[in-house]
């Protein structure tokens, strides 16, 4: 299987300007990956309209397609939502780099004000908890459809993903709502936890339609009477990956993409046993210890609020994760 590498694996280093996306096409291309995955999602540090890309302008988009083709990498997007103008934006951008599936997923917001902190929701609302409502999801399918005549036209596959809200089972009934075969769905290894869904029940119901994945691993602990989903290197946590990639193998899927969520922690979505999982003691819950003594579980994903020294560990720490989530992955293929 062809691997790639979502940059949201490197959070850290786009963040804090450490790297841009042509020294990440570098860093993936030194340690093997065969393609990219980049991620258009304002958040701290990042392009407000174009995340990790920085910008849509043409002669910045051709010096990306050069360096992917003298490495022969291939080249995926990752959206947030269904907004028509800004699909005709992206599909301008993919048409550019060659880019053939676009992950995106339900956006779900929470009105937040005076909020000055990344770990309160200041630039990403989605990283607090959110009431999600089943029939705005579904009635989605309707925002999806309009899309459908402009996915055909540039040959994009639209990659609908598990994003800490939703089941499995509630992710297919959106994809047989649209039932068209240029929307399918992005398989993401962890984010059903957040759902309380044992990762392997997920994809057993999605892998009959996925294109793509965010493969990681995750681990779960308690902090302050608060349960937290926490990202870690793959190999690290208590998914069962090898499974998972068997599952896939078996639907016809030809590569995977890491999105390597270390350091992140989220707080579970939705209700205890919404997703089938009923007590936090085994599988993929099975209860862990946190990562760090001095950092909130909710401070992983912006050390730069807490400290430069707490800043500078958790970059190393991110960059060797990608490296020990390669190996492992590496090991099981």
């Amino acid at each position: 299987m062809k691997l790639g590498l979502e940059t949201e694996s490197m959070h850290l280093w786009f963040q804090n300007n450490k790297m841009d996306i042509f020294s990440y096409i570098d860093f993936a291309k030194n340690l093997g990956f065969d393609g990219i995955v980049i991620n258009i999602i304002k958040d701290y540090g990042l392009d407000e309209n174009w995340g990790t890309l920085q910008t849509n302008d043409i002669s910045h988009l051709k010096k990306i397609k050069k360096k992917l083709d003298e490495y022969n990498m291939y080249c995926e997007i990752d959206a947030k939502g269904f907004e028509v103008n800004k699909f005709k934006q992206i599909c301008e951008v993919a048409k550019v780099l060659d880019v053939n599936i676009v992950r995106s997923y339900f956006p779900i917001t929470k009105k937040l004000q005076n909020i000055a902190k990344g770990s309160e929701g200041a630039y990403d609302d989605s990283k607090i908890t959110a009431d999600f409502n089943k029939d705005e999801f579904l009635n989605s399918s309707n925002e999806i459809k309009k899309l459908i005549p402009m996915l055909k036209e540039n040959g994009i596959t639209l990659a609908i993903e598990n994003h800490e809200y939703q089941t499995s089972k509630e992710l297919v009934e959106l994809i047989n709502l649209v039932n068209d075969e240029n929307v399918k769905l992005l398989f993401d290894f962890g984010n059903s936890m957040m759902a309380y869904e044992e990762p392997l029940e997920a994809c057993l119901n999605m892998a009959p339609y996925v294109v793509s994945t965010h493969c990681k691993d995750h681990i779960v602990f308690k902090e302050d009477d608060i349960d937290y989903v926490c990202g870690v290197p793959i190999g690290e946590g208590n998914i069962d990956i090898k499974s998972c990639i068997k599952i896939l193998k078996q639907h016809g899927l030809k590569h995977l993409n890491i999105e390597q969520c270390y350091p992140y922690c989220s707080t579970f979505k939705r209700d205890l046993g919404t997703g089938g999982v009923n007590s936090l003691d085994n599988g993929a819950f099975k209860i862990e210890q946190p990562l760090f003594d001095g950092l909130k579980a909710m401070q992983y994903y912006y050390p730069h609020e807490v400290s430069n020294d707490w800043l500078n560990k958790l970059l190393e720490l991110q960059k060797i994760g990608v490296m020990k989530s390669l190996n492992h992955l590496k090991t099981l293929l």
